[in-house]
């Protein structure tokens, strides 16, 4: 038996450390050194205070900032230790009802926008996190922003155009805009 134990403990304390304290070591100190903004969570600080992640999503209700995409989070939105979906079909009522309350607070903020309501803007992402918008749900939200902070519209979309990260080498991804860079810069307007 001893012969069997010894073998098989030693093998134990062997991975343990390899997979549960070098590795991790090892990745986060490649991490610190590659990456050291997303390694740190990629925080953006204003004034010296933190003011959120560009990879976490934000609540913005403000008729004068631009909306993110929905949350599926529970109890609280944007709730990033409850990272999930709603993981409601097409065919669920329950996601049919809260599409249309998302688009009617939409058709209510802006009574006098008339365009298509983008998709993101009512449909929450796969972790209910997403920090990015498209870029056509920023353009939609413009004329409510605008009038909201008594901008000019074309004022509101050059923002929205500075504001726009392209796909990584011109064809990976699609083009997108961080919600909480854009309404930091829009707070900066005068």
């Amino acid at each position: 038996m001893a012969s069997i134990l010894r073998p098989a403990l030693v093998s134990f304390a062997v991975l343990t450390a390899l997979t549960g304290i070098v590795y991790p070591l090892a990745v986060t100190g490649v991490a610190q050194v590659a990456f050291p903004e997303k390694a740190a969570g990629s925080l953006i600080v204003r004034d010296g205070t933190t003011v959120g992640s560009a990879l976490i999503g934000q609540t913005f209700t403000d008729p004068g900032h631009f909306w993110g995409r929905p949350s599926a989070t529970a109890p609280m939105a944007t709730n990033a230790q409850a990272s999930s979906g709603s993981n409601q079909g097409p065919l669920n009522p329950a996601l049919t009802e809260a599409v249309k309350g998302r688009v009617d607070a939409l058709r209510a903020a802006d009574p006098g926008n008339t365009a298509a309501v983008p998709v993101d803007l009512v449909t929450a992402s796969a972790s209910g996190l997403d920090p990015d918008i498209s870029v056509a749900a920023a353009l939609y939200q413009v004329p409510r922003v605008a009038a909201a902070r008594k901008l000019p519209a074309d004022a509101v979309r050059t923002l929205v155009d500075a504001a726009t990260q392209h796909p990584i080498m011109g064809w990976l991804g699609e083009p997108r805009v961080n919600v909480l860079r854009l309404n930091m810069a829009l707070d900066k307007v005068k």
